[in-house]
């Protein structure tokens, strides 16, 4: 999800709603304790040098439990936080706290903003000799069909 995006969802929601990827909600009384922008320059394990910017929002709990963001107080810090992210229409990554920091894309499924998971990967799997994921299924799927007889227990 893109900084516009949120933006044009807020306007049509009444109440903000975070849902986990596991669909557990967070606690109504979350609170955005930042909105920033976290730059990443580095090289991947292929000598590739890159750089990576997005929107980061930490969301956090407290135990004031009356507490609500609406909305329009929401749009305010977005609308705030302009002097720190720009102007460029920014990919949003979330922080939530849980046994540790936690690192989330985000959706919008017209009701909820949905914290998406996010993966570790190797950026250069040409260069370590990672064969992509339809090459290794080929032949997983081959020899398991060789090996594969009715009743006998592998499918």
């Amino acid at each position: 999800m893109k900084i516009s995006e949120i933006k044009h969802a807020l306007t049509t929601v009444a109440a903000i709603n975070f849902r986990l990827p596991t669909g557990e909600h967070l606690p109504a009384h979350f609170h955005v304790t930042e909105v920033g922008l976290v730059s990443k320059h580095f090289i991947d394990c292929g000598g590739v040098e890159r750089q990576e910017t997005v929107a980061n929002f930490q969301l956090w709990e407290a135990g004031d439990y009356d507490h609500r963001l609406a909305p329009q107080k929401f749009l305010h810090i977005l609308n705030l936080s302009e002097k720190i992210l720009g102007s460029e229409d920014l990919d949003i990554e979330v922080e939530y706290q849980q046994a540790t920091i936690g690192k989330f894309g985000l959706t919008f499924d017209g009701t909820d903003f949905v914290l998406t998971p996010k993966h570790t990967a190797c950026l250069a799997q040409d260069a370590c000799g990672i064969p992509d994921a339809q090459q290794m299924a080929l032949p997983q799927l081959q020899m398991a069909g060789a090996a594969c007889t009715p009743g006998g227990g592998c499918c």
